[in-house]
This record gives structure tokens, C-alpha cells and sequence, in this order.
């Protein structure tokens, strides 16, 4: 009798090692996902600003501030999605 509620404990501990693993495989993925989806988005912002300021060179100071609004707004894209795969990985 003591030997099955050995199995069943031990049964117990391997599910909350498979869920935190899991949990800990998921929340590196989103980390890392979060972090290339933001790379390539300024990283296009800043290729497409520099087209744009080089077809019109009067228009630069508006062009700039687009482009530097809308890589605010895409690292706080990222910054949130990290601190979600965090939040995710703590409370499981």
C-alpha cells in the first residue's frame, strides 16, 4: 500500500516538473519571439525612413518623427509581450 502512494506522489512531482519545464520552454519562446519580431520591425521602420528621407530630404523632419513614434510603439509592443511570457511562466 505504501508503495502505490510512493507511485502516485512521485506521479504527482512529475507533472509539476513536465508543467514548469513547459512553462519555461514557452516563456523562452515567447521571449525570443518577442525580441526578433522587434528587431526586424525597427529594423524595416529604419530601412523604409531612410528610402523616404532620400526621396524627399525637405520632408526629413516629419519622416523622423513617424519613424521614431513608431519604434516607441513597437518596442513597447515587445517590452509587453515580454513581461506577459514572464507573468505566464511565474503563475504556472
Amino acid at each position: 500500500m505504501v508503495h502505490m502512494l510512493l507511485q502516485v506522489q512521485d506521479a504527482a512531482t512529475a507533472v509539476a516538473v513536465a508543467k514548469s519545464t513547459n512553462a519555461l520552454l514557452g516563456a523562452g519562446i515567447g521571449l525570443g519571439l518577442a525580441a526578433i519580431g522587434a528587431g526586424i520591425g525597427v529594423g524595416l521602420i529604419g530601412s523604409r525612413a531612410t528610402e523616404a528621407i532620400a526621396r524627399q530630404p525637405q520632408a526629413a523632419g516629419d519622416i523622423r518623427g513617424a519613424m521614431i513614434l513608431t519604434a516607441a510603439l513597437v518596442e513597447g509592443v515587445a517590452l509587453v509581450a515580454c513581461v506577459f511570457a514572464l507573468l505566464f511562466k511565474i503563475l504556472a
